[in-house]
């Protein structure tokens, strides 16, 4: 597997910070959701390299030792806005310039019950259209985020969409879907390219009946599941989702990841 971090757990950082750190902890790639105090990463990379075709050619002779493996976007499949459709599309440009594989999106709704799937199939359907008109190689992952927490769930999707690609956040499968993450993973393994992992108590938060703590500090089965994904041989990104960006009591990311290569978390 590729460890990985997102750049949520250090939003203030440019990207030269933001790959500095990941470098000096020996992870192969990172996330990008905030760069520079901002999730308008289009536009901040544009401030900031010109063009993507310029920060590609920067990249790929300043820093092939660590890749950018995903842009997370807010676009989400049910309940989408065209603000966020649009957002979605101006940062494509950039990922395909620095040849990233995948667009984040949500899967959005509350229950993925018939409907809601149908909606998903929608958007879609959309981005499929979008994307071939473009002649982009770079594809959506399907986050696991606000509905599609259980195997079952996201069997729903799959059924209707059996090539979609999921991102499966294992924390929350654990603490919302309150599922055992190894009957999600596998139930689902065939369609997972990219697992969000951190650790939690079962304490309230400001923002959810849980906080989150160091990795290893917390609850959370890290170990049964990193087993796991070493016994199918997953080589898809296992990236530390640090959220300090919407929980600024965590400490560092810096921290976090110093923490986790200690304690052989991951």
């Amino acid at each position: 597997m590729l460890r990985c971090c997102s750049s949520l757990g250090c939003p203030e950082f440019s990207l030269e910070e933001t790959l500095a750190l990941a470098r000096k902890h020996g992870l192969g790639g990172v996330e990008l959701r905030a760069l520079g105090g901002t999730v308008e990463l289009a536009g901040y990379l544009a401030g900031q390299y010109g063009s993507p075709e310029a920060l590609a050619e920067k990249l790929s002779r300043e820093w092939p030792q660590v890749r950018v493996v995903a842009f997370n976007t807010s676009m989400k499949l049910v309940g989408a806005t065209t603000a966020e459709r649009d957002q979605l599309l101006d940062i494509a440009p950039w990922a395909e310039a620095l040849g990233v594989r995948w667009l984040r999106v949500f899967d959005g709704g509350k229950s993925a019950d018939a409907e809601e799937i149908a909606r998903a199939t929608e958007t879609l359907r959309w981005w499929r259209e979008e994307r071939a008109a473009r002649g982009w190689n770079v594809d959506w992952m399907i986050e696991t985020h606000d509905s599609l927490f259980t195997a079952a769930a996201i069997g729903r999707l799959l059924a209707a969409e059996p090539d979609a690609a999921i991102l499966w956040d294992s924390h929350h499968t654990w603490k919302k879907g309150g599922e055992d993450p190894l009957i999600t993973w596998r139930a689902i393994r065939a369609s997972v390219v990219h697992v969000h992992v951190k650790d939690s108590v079962s304490v309230p938060s400001a923002r959810h009946p849980f906080t989150y703590v160091l990795p290893g500090a917390g609850e959370f089965p890290m170990a049964p599941l990193v087993a796991a994904l070493r016994n199918e041989g997953f080589s898809g990104p296992v990236s530390l989702e640090w959220e300090r960006m919407w929980h600024p009591y965590l400490p560092t990311l810096d921290e976090a990841l110093t923490v986790a290569a200690a304690r052989e978390w991951w």
